[in-house]
């Protein structure tokens, strides 16, 4: 087969057409694999959440996928893992998404997140073992305190005073999001939390905290969920002070951080006979493996890169590529969301010799004998994008098929529909099918 690259063909790719078997070649190839990481090219393209959730539907109903996590904070998904699994008050999808309020909301709380979510439910209605959904990241240090806190007051109250005293330094600091903590702390004018959050740690990953007397009945689950939420405070403490020494050195604690979530999760659901196996949601820039990109060049590693080497064959990694559309993106952080038009990929980058092959909705499968020009330009967009300095902001230099397992391209996107729409957003067309899951 040819390379990807000037001589790039079609025949290489296998269509994408909305069937039911539009991915049985991939689940074959996946085979066995434990931890299935898919990615994005950006955190706003309907048409990479609607594949995306196209696929782990099918590994849940044909591959025996037990869990999905998503580049989300811990908590905020733990209430739409409540949801999904029939233990929670919210009647609405849209009401068990309601803790992602931060900058981007539009990033889960969109409309096929919320279609997931609903069809999720309904499987786990009729399913003999119930689907979960977690979250890997680590930007809720002061909600995953006050969860340590509140479950601790449910079962032992002599923990929960210890704890109150451990994390009594991130009171004066509740109203900011870890960075006014990290800065009084690295010039000093404040003490480090670190000792107290890694106590804390320690203490619940040792000691299963019985149950108080007056018989509160707690998920089953609910001692694992503290413990993520003390290893999250924890590992974000960490994070902001490293924010403020080396960028790499935060992007690297991060990524370790979601690296060990997917790994405790996968040791927390495993179980006799019914082994874990886990979808990850997240950024093609942290499902790809860095060895094989500029990130990795310079000395940062990836959420991919760490599966791969942890897990070897279990571990599958999967890229979503666009070459044009329009996407929902911020121009600064914490800006409103907006529809932007997404430049036209570049010749010299693989989005735009995908497009010239004559790509426009197929799948690449990377150990079937095709080939790739070495090292070419790949196109990134998180939730902010600045189309005018689109070549140093949002390219960078990588190896396709050595990054990625598989990559699904689709050539001609739209933006993600929020369902919360911040002011001047303005789609183009009428709201997009969230096939196969309607909304």
């Amino acid at each position: 087969m040819s390379a990807i690259g000037t001589h790039a063909t079609p025949s290489a790719a296998l269509p994408i057409t909305g069937a039911p078997n539009d991915y049985d070649t991939l689940v074959d190839r996946i085979g066995g694999a434990r931890c299935v990481l898919i990615g994005e090219a950006s955190h706003g393209t309907h048409e990479f959440y609607v594949e995306r959730a196209r696929l782990t539907r099918r590994l849940i109903e044909t591959a025996g996928f037990n869990a999905v996590a998503v580049e989300a904070d811990w908590p905020s998904a733990y209430r739409l893992n409540c949801f999904v699994r029939g233990s929670s008050e919210d009647r609405t999808a849209a009401d068990a998404l309601g803790d992602f309020r931060r900058f981007p909301r539009w990033m889960w709380r969109n409309q096929v997140v919320a279609a997931f979510a609903v069809w999720l439910r309904a499987h786990n209605e009729r399913a003999s073992h119930p689907v979960g959904c977690y979250g890997l990241d680590l930007y809720s240090l002061h909600e995953s305190v006050g969860h340590v806190l509140r479950y601790l007051d449910e079962t032992d109250a002599d923990a929960a005073q210890r704890a109150r005293e451990r994390y009594a330094c991130f009171d004066h600091r509740r109203g900011d999001d870890g960075q006014g903590y990290a800065a009084a702390v690295v010039s000093g004018r404040e003490e480090s939390c670190e000792r107290g959050v890694l106590e804390q740690l320690l203490e619940l990953q040792q000691h299963r905290v019985a149950a108080a007397s007056n018989d509160v009945r707690l998920p089953e689950d609910a001692h694992f969920f503290a413990v993520q939420n003390a290893r999250l405070v924890a590992n974000a403490e960490r994070y902001y002070r490293a924010m403020f020494w080396a960028r790499g050195d935060s992007w690297n604690l991060r990524d370790s951080h979601m690296a060990d979530t997917l790994d405790a999760l996968l040791d927390h659901l495993d179980r006799p006979r019914l082994p874990a196996k886990v979808v990850v949601w997240a950024h093609n820039s942290h499902v790809g493996d860095a060895r094989h990109t500029e990130m990795g060049w310079h000395g940062q590693l990836t959420l991919g890169q760490l599966a791969r080497e942890r897990h070897g064959g279990d571990a599958f990694l999967v890229g979503l590529t666009t070459y044009e559309g329009t996407v929902t993106a911020a121009s600064d952080w914490g800006a409103p969301g907006l529809v932007k038009r997404v430049l036209p990929g570049r010749d010299d980058a693989y989005e735009g010799d995908l497009h010239g092959a004559g790509l426009r909705r197929d799948l690449l499968i990377f150990d079937t004998g095709l080939e790739v020009d070495p090292r070419r330009l790949e196109r990134a967009i998180g939730v902010i994008y600045r189309p005018e300095s689109e070549r140093r902001s949002h390219y960078f230099q990588a190896e396709m098929a050595r990054q990625f397992d598989a990559v699904v391209h689709l050539d001609r996107t739209q933006a993600l529909w929020p369902l919360d729409r911040d002011p001047g957003w303005t789609p183009e067309g009428e709201a997009p099918e969230t096939y196969p899951f309607g909304v």
